[in-house]
């Protein structure tokens, strides 16, 4: 059986998750109902986070599909995907055309030599305009160095939402004919225009496998999901594992599995340019060589993306430890991030201290859904703030930079430049479609920390903001992103509603009535910037005299609702996010006046 090898990449929410579920339900690999996105985070985020294999039979050929995140603090995943395949499916918006990660993806979709198959998506949208972004897209393949063959890319438009596709945009929206139904143009297309996988399985070659993803089961270990170059991988083979340096070691396989559906098989062997996942190699590592040759020359190396920020994840030590998790130890802290770096490639941990553990990653939102999965699975500990992590090069400090695209009704420009501004961002684009400006920026990492909810404050929800690393640069100098302070409890015990009636007027607030606080937690902002203490359990003064006017009806203004995210955002240098299972709290590293003025001399 012939089999073609693709990837589906796109920005974030330009639909390739939706065109990947229909694809597995047309070809009858799936049920209806069933969807790449497994993971409970990815279902209640509707956004992608791992990457996923998924395979297809269609007129005899077997289509290996690999679906990407789009979101750019995964991005690593995206790169070590692309080695593996043979052509790319890239997903475009029409209404909003290319955005930042879509840049980043086709670049190394073009860097690579892979010619990309463009899916102009979701174009039943009010205002898609298939002619505009297909003219963007073909600027973007110029701009980015595509070769005349790349530029020569074929289109087909798509309604992923309906499973329809069809080669000429004006058939799918107008009905056209009974043919475009389906997903069938798309199909035939990835049969005519992706080229057949490389197979050279004869008895006598030697296996040549690469990982360019890891997986883990609890029975199993440790699984490598790799394409096969040469040869043909079976169960209890004796395996050599190469290093890109060609340092060698010796290992077993255990059982050998491939993709049906979604749905992972257990074969008795795989074959040269398949996909398959590898058992009873515990210590493989992304980018390695698996071979049965002892004298091969190992794989051209697959990179991982250096991470960008750190924070330090710390035993839960509050008045509240231990009321909500079930694992609050710093062994069973450690446990964890052990069992995460198994999967988890753009993650590093440094063991270093008993009590706490330098975490790094992609970004916010990487290390945020490592926190929201540890808290689901009852784990409870506390973070420091992030920060950016600098290298330094010839005496020159380097920090690592981001592009921002903001897509935003003209009105709320103004304000956005200036923030970023402030920030170390620079302007380096900006165009207009009707009222939505699209701005174009660059500026440190730094600079965005914190920024999110600032930005969907100023477009009143109504801005759509997307970044993407761009490498590091010389460091941008001192940046003031904090302008408020924290209101900090005085006291323990439960809140009431009457202290904080009096409280909304100094700031936002973080807490409900009847919330249980303690001394050092923080309770909420200070619209003026300073710190203040305050006291949330303070009820009103009961007297037997009657007042000359009613009681005044409390109305409190709504919450700032914490988040995981939200939290790393706003926090300060000296306070810690406490997460567990229940509760996202925000408190002073020191909890009492005393402690923290010691801390400050």
């Amino acid at each position: 059986m012939e089999i073609r090898n693709i990837a589906i990449i796109a920005h974030v929410d330009h639909g390739k998750t939706a065109l990947t579920d229909a694809i597995l339900k047309q070809t009858g690999a799936s049920p209806e109902g069933t969807t790449m996105d497994t993971n409970a985070l990815e279902k209640e985020r509707g956004i992608t986070i791992y990457a996923k294999n998924a395979a297809v039979e269609y007129k005899g050929t077997k289509i290996n599909i690999v679906d990407t995140p789009g979101h750019a603090d995964f991005g690593s995943e995206v790169e070590r995907v692309l080695r593996s395949i043979d052509s790319v499916l890239l997903v475009v918006d029409a209404q909003e055309g290319p955005m930042p990660q879509t840049r980043f993806v086709l670049k190394k979709s073009l860097e690579l030599g892979l010619k990309p198959i463009v899916v102009l998506n979701k174009i039943d949208k009010p205002a898609a305009d298939p002619a505009r972004s297909h003219d963007q897209v073909l600027e973007l393949f110029m701009e980015l160095g595509a070769t005349d063959e790349q530029c020569d890319f074929p289109v087909v438009y798509a309604i992923g939402r309906d499973g329809r596709a069809s080669m000429t945009s004006n058939d799918l929206v107008m009905g056209g004919a009974e043919a475009n139904k389906d997903l069938t143009p798309l199909l035939d297309l990835i049969l005519e225009k992706v080229p057949a996988a490389n197979v050279d399985a004869s008895a006598d070659a030697p296996l040549m496998l690469q990982p360019f993803n890891l997986a883990y089961d609890n029975f199993m270990g440790r699984l490598a999901v790799g394409r096969i170059y040469e040869g043909t991988i079976r169960p209890n083979q004796q395996v050599l594992i190469k290093k890109p340096d060609g340092m060698t070691r010796t290992g077993r396989t255990t059982k050998i599995f491939t993709f049906k559906g979604l749905e992972r098989v257990e074969a008795a062997e795989a074959s040269a340019g398949d996909i398959a996942l590898v058992a009873g190699l515990p210590d493989i590592y992304i980018g390695e060589t698996v071979t049965t040759n002892e004298s091969a020359t190992p794989l051209p190396a697959i990179a991982v993306d250096e991470p960008t920020i750190a924070l330090n994840f710390v035993v839960n030590n509050s008045p509240f430890a231990g009321k909500e998790g079930k694992y609050v130890t710093s062994r069973q802290l450690r446990d964890r991030l052990e069992k995460e770096l198994e999967v988890n490639v753009g993650l590093k941990v440094d063991f270093g201290s008993a009590e706490s553990f330098l975490v790094s990653g992609r970004g916010e939102l990487h290390i945020a859904v490592l926190l929201e999965n540890m808290r689901r699975e009852g784990y409870e500990l506390q973070v420091s703030q992030p920060h950016v992590i600098t290298h330094e090069e010839n005496g020159v400090k380097l920090e690592p930079f981001e592009e921002v695209v903001i897509d935003t009704p003209s009105e709320f420009q103004g304000p956005i430049i200036e923030k970023l501004g402030q920030r170390a961002f620079v302007l380096q684009n900006m165009t207009q479609h009707g009222n939505i400006v699209r701005l174009t920026l660059v500026g440190p990492t730094r600079g965005l920390l914190g920024y999110k909810n600032m930005f969907i404050i100023d477009t009143k929800g109504e801005g759509i903001l997307s970044s993407h690393f761009v490498g590091f640069k010389p460091y941008a100098g001192e940046i003031k992103k904090r302008q408020v302070g924290s209101m900090i409890s005085m006291a323990s015990g439960k809140s009431l509603g009457y202290a904080l009636w009096y409280l909304q007027d100094r700031g936002q607030l973080y807490i409900k009535p009847a919330t249980e606080v303690y001394e050092g937690m923080v309770i909420g902002n200070t619209a003026k910037g300073e710190e203040m203490m305050a006291n949330p359990t303070k009820g009103k003064n009961q007297s037997n005299v009657r007042s000359s006017g009613m009681d005044e009806a409390l109305t409190l203004v709504p919450i700032f609702d914490l988040t995981i995210e939200r939290g790393m955002e706003i926090m300060g240098e000296d306070e810690y996010l406490e997460i567990t299972p229940k509760s996202v709290r925000l408190r002073k590293q020191y909890l009492t006046e005393n402690d923290r003025a010691k801390a400050r001399r």
